[in-house]
């Protein structure tokens, strides 16, 4: 019998500005199979009250990173929190960055990470903190997906290195937690966020694309997905109508979540994953 994929992954640790701090690394079978090949490498980022362990068994990622070939790492935040810029402050608040960037040296020291394939995801204040990832680091984050969290005013405020990176945004219009429409002073609207990302990768005047997904029997809600691509990149607004704060495609989960109803006509993931392998950096940072 397997033992379940979350059984396989391992716990490792870094002490980062005197504080010992932890993440959970998934390699998939072809790993092991493919002693030369390097892998791409998605960070996922949990929610606000949520434990790294706890994003990996309600994302289930593990298992489109077998399916797929990538690793996946789960980073732990302090109190189970991520600095986005409300709720503490954003300069001198815990410095998530600089875990970051001491994650990905240390995962790309003891692993084999195709540095020109590095994404970020997460959801809720998971999400908000991909999106400054996005915006600070974009020479090592190829691409982004957000769930249930548009873009922090934080992050756009202090928003200096404006290059090219590929942004998702999954976001449900019954969201009772973050709001489809944006709030004020915290983080903008669902649309608001595409057309800022549109702005930053020279994209406003790209066609745009719209999809609408089949819906599935029994379910409550409907998704669309429109999408910019231009010169590598893509910038995409997942539109969960009817959606609450979930984890599209993921089953309930016993820490609160999902808030509202979850779609089933969207596996979350697949999704995340077919939008991350278009897109490359040119070099690590």
């Amino acid at each position: 019998m397997l033992a379940p994929l979350h059984v396989l992954s391992q716990v490792q640790s870094l002490t980062h500005q005197d504080v010992k701090r932890k993440y959970i690394v998934y390699t998939p079978a072809a790993y092991a199979a493919a002693p030369e090949r390097q892998f791409p490498l998605v960070l996922n980022f949990a929610g606000g009250g949520m434990t790294a362990a706890e994003q990996m068994l309600y994302t289930q990622m593990n298992r489109t990173a077998e399916r797929h070939g990538f690793i996946v790492v789960y980073p732990q935040g302090i109190k189970n929190d991520w600095n986005v810029g409300f709720g503490m402050p954003y300069k001198e608040g815990t410095d998530d960055i600089g875990f970051v960037r001491a994650v990905l040296a240390a995962v790309q020291r003891d692993y084999r990470i195709d540095p020109r394939r590095v994404y970020a995801t997460g959801l809720s204040r998971g999400g908000f903190f991909s999106l400054r990832l996005a915006a600070e680091m974009p020479q090592r984050f190829a691409a982004v997906a957000s769930v249930g969290a548009p873009l922090p005013e934080p992050v756009r405020e202090h928003h200096q290195q404006r290059l090219p990176v590929g942004v998702m945004l999954v976001q449900g219009t019954s969201d009772s937690v973050v709001s489809y429409d944006g709030k004020a002073g915290s983080y903008l609207s669902a649309p608001a966020t595409r057309d800022y990302w549109l702005k930053v990768n020279a994209m406003e005047q790209s066609p745009a694309r719209t999809l609408q997904l089949q819906p599935v029997p029994g379910d409550s809600t409907a998704a669309a997905i429109t999408e910019h691509v231009q010169g590598g990149k893509r910038v995409s607004l997942v539109t969960i109508k009817d959606g609450g704060h979930t984890w599209p495609g993921a089953d309930p989960f016993n820490i609160g979540l999902p808030i509202g109803s979850t779609s089933k006509a969207v596996d979350a993931n697949e999704l995340i994953w077919e939008f991350f392998r278009h897109h490359s950096t040119n070099a690590a940072e």
